[in-house]
């Protein structure tokens, strides 16, 4: 999930550097989703293997 949080930012920064501000808008945001989900996840994984041992 991070590995499509970096190509989606790369995406937007790509696009950004072309001048598609609504490309680049939606890519980041997309990326901003995706890495905030993985970090939930990684936080959640985290806590559930403190609490398992």
């Amino acid at each position: 999930m991070l590995h499509y949080a970096v190509v989606f930012f790369v995406i937007a920064l790509i696009a950004a550097l072309f001048g598609f501000g609504g490309i680049a808008a939606g890519a980041a945001g997309i990326a901003k989703l995706l890495f905030i989900l993985f970090a939930v996840l990684a936080i959640a994984s985290f806590l559930f293997g403190l609490i398992r041992k």
